[in-house]
Order: structure tokens, then sequence, then C-alpha cells
């Protein structure tokens, strides 16, 4: 089996990262989605006092959300999410910087450099195909220095792709995605990670590898 990597991604990703770029620019007009909607990153919201626990219990300074899409919450007033009124998403968390990437998306897609305090992704991993995951995986561990939070959607997606496939291309169980984070956080210095699926959610801890090993008797 072939070993892919950010150098050297699946065809398949490649050939959903042209369709991702497309819908980001033009929209899906057969579903009804205009192009400045698509792929707005507000699914963050529901997730934004969970990961301010994370950053206000690490003392994070540092974040980067990998898979923003448009970003659109950073510029939204706090007050929508339960901020105080007039401060931003990057005040509420009381943030020193934020950097955005999205592979897709041109204002976005610069792959960042250097280490984080914290790494979020969120309505991404499940658009990854299953050959991808491990490095893509890999990238978001290897960017944390305090802690990681990921949110991943284990069933199909209202959203179809251009050629026809649903937009959620891995659907997986949680064991499943749980054993990958397991193979990739080995031997890695333990940073506090927070695991949030469609049917459970792991409060942040101590150690991902603690949990893991919990759960797999490793």
């Amino acid at each position: 089996m072939t070993a892919y990597s950010r150098e050297n991604p699946s065809p398949r990703y490649r050939e959903l990262l042209d369709l991702y770029v497309t819908m980001h620019a033009h929209g899906a007009p057969e579903q009804g989605d205009r192009a400045e909607d698509m792929f707005a990153g507000t699914s963050l919201r529901p997730h934004v006092e969970a990961i301010g626990h994370l950053i206000r219990g690490t003392g994070a300074r540092t974040l980067l959300d990998y898979g923003c899409g448009k970003a659109r919450l950073y510029g939204a007033p706090a007050k929508a999410f339960g901020g105080a009124p007039g401060a931003t998403l990057q005040q509420h968390w009381g943030l020193d910087e934020i950097t955005l990437y999205d592979p897709a998306y041109p204002s976005h897609d610069a792959l960042p450099t250097g280490t984080f305090d914290g790494v979020i992704c969120t309505d991404v991993l499940e658009h990854v195909p299953e050959d991808d995951v491990t490095w893509v995986l890999g990238e978001i561990f290897g960017y944390a220095r305090k802690f990681v939070y990921l949110n991943v959607a284990c069933y199909p997606a209202k959203k179809i792709l251009p050629n026809g496939e649903n937009a959620h291309c891995t659907i997986q169980p949680q064991e499943w995605w749980l054993e990958r984070i397991a193979d990739i956080t080995a031997g890695r210095d333990p940073i506090q990670t927070a695991l949030v699926f469609t049917d459970q959610v792991h409060a942040p801890i101590a150690k991902s590898k603690g949990l893991l090993s919990k759960l797999f008797g490793s």
C-alpha cells in the first residue's frame, strides 16, 4: 500500500481538493448553495466554549484553525456565540494570534509554518480520503504544542459534491478514528486532546495517550 504524504497525497485527495476549490468559488447552484455561503466556517460555533476551556486550561496564546473554510465566524461579533458585545472571537478566547488554514480557499491556503499552542480541526477530517487520514492527522498533531481539538462527523453529509458523491468521503465509527489517533500520538510528548464525535464527547484530558491506552488496553 502506498504511503501518502503532504508531498505525495493520493490522487483522490487531489481530485477532491480541486472540487472544493470549485465549490468555494462557485457554490453548488444545483443544491441552492451560494458561493459566499459554501464552507463558510460557521460550523465552528457549537465548539467555541469547549475550545475556550482548552485555551484557558492550557494557557494557550496562539491557535491554528486547520481546515477553516471561509472562517466567517472570526469576523462575527462574539455576542453571536455568548461573548461580550463588540468583542471578536479572538478576543473572546483571549488569544494573541490565530492562524487560518484551508487548502481549498485562496485567502487561507498558505501552509502554516512553525508550531502553535493549540490546533483545532472541526468538520474537516471526514472530508479527507481514508488513504490520507494518517498524514493529515500527523500534520495536525505536529503543529500543536499544548492541545488539539478534533471534531469528526461519523455520518453521511447532506451536501453532495459536483461529481455526485457524498461530501463525507470517510465515514467511520469513533473507534476507527481513535485507533488512528493512537498510532499518531504514540511516542509523542503528551498534550491535551479533545475528541468530539457525533455520538459522544471526550472531555479534554491531560494525556491523549493515557485515554487511548485505557480504551485499547495497550
